[in-house]
Parts: structure tokens; C-alpha cells; sequence
């Protein structure tokens, strides 16, 4: 995706994410926000971004590759836009009759009337071909 001309790239990213640069079967963290690190462009080298938390935010984070040519000419830049969803398994852990979000028993099974831990049940019979 990079520019004709473009023979180098940097990054810049908001708190909230964590960019990885995997370049030439090295992989090395993307310094803090504000950097002027580059890389060189090769093919195979990839950008891996994740966040650690859920968005405040519709669109809250944001990453911004900037491409160079030559002698350190700024050419072109794209970025993108993130939104960090918070995914959550919440269950009855301690068999209580109420779902709480954050049970100690969440993490662990007890068989037996005084026990805890989610009891799953799976449907693994063919309803299609």
C-alpha cells in the first residue's frame, strides 16, 4: 500500500494502542507515540496493532503510517480509526441465581451443591448436514 517512491515508513498511534513492526523476521515494539523511528520498506514486513482495553468511545484511537522517499521527504500518509470492544463471558458462578460480572469463582469449577463455576451446555447433536 505504500507510495511509488516511498522507501521508508514510520508510525505514530494514539495511548490506547500497541503497534508491533515485524520486519525481516525480526519483531521489535514500535517506540512510544510522538517517535521518529522508520523502517525501511521490505516486502513481508507487517504492522500489528491491538488495544489492551475497550474504547471510551466510538473511533477513539487512531493509527498513522507516514511514508518517505529518499533522503527523508515526507510523501504521503494513510491511518485508521479504532475502536476497542470489551468481549465478556458473565455467568452465575457461585449458583446463586444472580449473573455477576467480575465472580472469583468465575475463573474456576466445583462439583456439588455447595459448588461454583458455570455449568455449560453443549449442543452437539446434527440438526444439519
Amino acid at each position: 500500500a505504500a507510495p511509488p517512491g516511498a522507501v521508508s515508513f514510520g508510525v505514530k498511534h494514539t495511548e490506547g494502542v500497541t503497534v508491533e513492526v515485524a520486519h525481516q523476521g525480526q519483531e521489535e515494539v514500535e517506540p512510544s507515540h510522538g517517535s521518529s523511528a522508520r523502517w525501511p520498506l521490505a516486502e513481508g514486513t507487517v504492522l500489528r496493532f491491538s488495544m489492551s482495553q475497550a474504547s471510551s468511545e466510538l473511533n477513539d484511537n487512531k493509527v498513522t503510517v507516514s511514508f518517505y522517499a529518499e533522503g527523508g521527504q515526507p510523501i504521503n500518509q494513510t491511518g485508521v480509526f479504532l475502536t476497542g470492544i470489551g468481549i465478556s463471558l458473565d455467568v452465575d458462578a457461585d449458583r446463586d441465581g444472580v449473573v455477576e460480572k467480575n465472580n472469583p469463582n468465575k475463573a474456576s469449577w466445583s462439583w456439588g451443591p455447595e459448588g461454583h463455576g458455570a455449568i455449560l451446555l453443549v449442543s452437539c447433536d446434527k440438526e444439519s448436514p
